[in-house]
């Protein structure tokens, strides 16, 4: 794609109107690089307020989890020696509630393994976001895997009102990762979400072995989602998985994939989540010039993040407020 035609769909977006999947695909491959990333900044400033969407996950419960997902260190298919339990203490849940709160966080989380979390452990998981909420006074959210309307019921009489669940892959791709669910599952969990009153947080992992190509077909895909938050994980392979053994993606296919999220999905959140740590300083400055305006600070789930107040600096420098 010639400089010409990216500023050709810049402006386009910038009226109000859209790409097209084919022309999603020649941005994420074009050798334009600075033009695309140019592009994909003044698309960030005209569409997002200057104002970091922050949020911190707690790990609720750990390991055997049931899904073959081969990114995945909780899965029970591989063995990773990952920390295993059923459900996080109560005090030390609250106490990382409160840690981020007082430390300017917006949103706290709380993400389960396994395929679904149901009955008594959802019952526990749902007072326990209720007395986050009451007590602490943080938005919160929850990734609890492929739960049904009725389940989606109960989080929401909790108090939450944002769920999470990525579709991870593009459609063409996720079934060479995954063999225990579908993108459709996926999709059957958003919709009751949407339909119950939820903002959805959904994106994906890039690295994992799919092309550029299905990279702007995940972007495009997430349309039928509507999420209010996109997500962008870079994959940390994990001893013990199947893509242990990924070689890393370079700066500028990190680059190329957010500035192409951008166009795609010119207003909503993108989230810098699990990888980050991978990329230099300066390549996570020019993502946030480019289009992640919303992170996951702290501690990951079973990868090291980066420190809340480091991410303040960082947020700040690229000219938001944290």
């Amino acid at each position: 794609m010639t400089v010409q035609e990216i500023k050709e769909l810049k402006q386009r977006v910038l009226n109000g109107g859209s790409i097209t999947l084919e022309e999603a695909v020649a941005l994420i491959s074009t050798p334009n690089k600075e033009a695309l990333y140019d592009s994909a900044e003044e698309i960030t400033r005209a569409f997002c307020p200057r104002v970091f969407d922050s949020c911190s996950i707690v790990n609720a419960r750990s390991g055997k989890c049931s899904e073959n997902c081969k990114w995945c260190a909780q899965s029970a298919h591989f063995s990773t020696g990952c920390d295993t339990y059923d459900l996080i203490d109560e005090k030390e849940c609250m106490e990382a509630a409160r840690y981020n709160h007082d430390r300017g966080v917006r949103r706290f989380s709380l993400v389960a393994s396994g395929r679904a979390v149901r009955g008594e452990a959802l019952t526990k998981v749902c007072s326990l976001l209720r007395r986050i909420k009451d007590e602490v006074g943080i938005f919160t959210c929850a990734s609890l895997g492929l739960l049904s309307p009725d389940e989606l019921d109960r989080l929401w009489e909790a108090g939450v009102r944002r769920y999470h669940c990525n579709l991870e892959a593009a459609p063409s791709y996720f079934g060479k990762l995954c063999t225990t669910h579908t993108i459709a599952d996926k999709l059957a969990t958003i919709r009751a979400a949407r339909t119950r009153g939820f903002e959805v947080c959904s994106g994906g992992i890039i690295g994992m072995g799919e092309t550029p190509a299905q990279r702007a077909e995940l972007a495009v895909t997430l349309r039928e989602v509507n999420p209010a938050s996109i997500p962008i994980n870079v994959l940390c392979p994990i001893p013990g998985t199947p893509l242990a053994d990924s070689a890393p993606l370079t700066d500028d296919e990190v680059l190329s994939t957010i500035a192409v999220f951008r166009f795609v999905h010119p207003a909503v959140q993108l989230r810098f989540a699990g990888g980050r740590a991978r990329l230099s300083t300066d390549t996570q400055l020019r993502a946030l010039r480019i289009g992640m305006n919303g992170g996951v600070v702290g501690d990951l789930l079973t990868t090291v993040g980066s420190r809340i107040a480091e991410d303040q600096n960082l947020v700040s420098e690229a000219g938001y407020e944290f």
